[in-house]
């Protein structure tokens, strides 16, 4: 019965973040102008050699603070990270919950992918919503974290269409086969594929935080997990 509770509280807090989340990307349409220049899938894939080295970067940064080299992020060195890098404006109770959003594997440690999200989300829920607070956005973290995530918050609100917070299929599928560009289209059953790549729950919606981890090995983690090591 205690287990039970316990997962009906941690589903409804990850509820409440999915809900936040939501309404931070509706917001962030009017911030992240970026959005309207891309056209394509292809016009995506051109931005992936920039994007693998800011991964590779961040790589550097969850190493460094992965101080008992085993792997993973534990609560401890996330605090410290996040204070190194100035992304301490969520509370203590915030953090900790999207730790455990973010840790879906259940091993109780966050993983260099799962690191990636985490990082994003909280790099982005930490931003100001209010335009007259802008200059305490631009400070909120170093150019390596805004470099890796702005363009990938861009691509998200690219594709969402109807400007809802959450992709669904039908705005996938149709702004990947852009008639206005016929030599960019994407095949039906790669647009179909990258979708359901991201549709974890085959609810044909998809939150920020799933799309982030598709996104990931659309741009090649494995790549830059094989950078690092040689």
């Amino acid at each position: 019965m205690l287990c039970c509770c316990v997962n009906s509280e941690s589903n409804k807090k990850y509820a409440e973040l999915d809900a936040k989340l939501e309404r931070k990307m509706v917001e962030s349409r009017r911030y992240y102008p970026g959005h309207r220049s891309l056209k394509s899938m292809d016009s995506i894939i051109m931005m992936f050699p920039k994007l693998k080295e800011g991964l590779r970067n961040i790589r550097n940064v969850f190493e460094s603070y992965d101080q008992d080299g085993n792997g993973t992020i534990d609560m401890e060195e996330l605090k410290k990270c996040l204070e190194e890098l100035k992304l301490m404006s969520l509370s203590d109770e915030e953090v900790k919950g999207l730790y455990g959003w973010c840790d879906v594997d259940g091993s109780k440690g966050i993983q260099f992918n799962e690191f990636i999200v985490l990082l994003c989300l909280i790099y982005l829920l930490a931003k100001p919503s209010s335009e007259s607070r802008e200059e305490e956005s631009r400070e909120l973290g170093p150019k390596l974290v805004e470099s890796i995530f702005d363009p990938i918050v861009e691509v998200f609100l690219f594709l969402d269409k109807d400007g809802k917070g959450k992709l669904n299929k039908a705005d996938v599928i149709k702004t990947l086969n852009n008639e206005d560009y016929p030599l960019e289209r994407s095949p039906k059953h790669v647009t179909n594929m990258r979708f359901e790549e991201m549709d974890w729950g085959r609810k044909g919606k998809v939150g920020f935080r799933e799309f982030l981890f598709a996104f990931m090995s659309w741009v090649g983690l494995d790549d830059v997990d094989g950078y690092m090591s040689s």
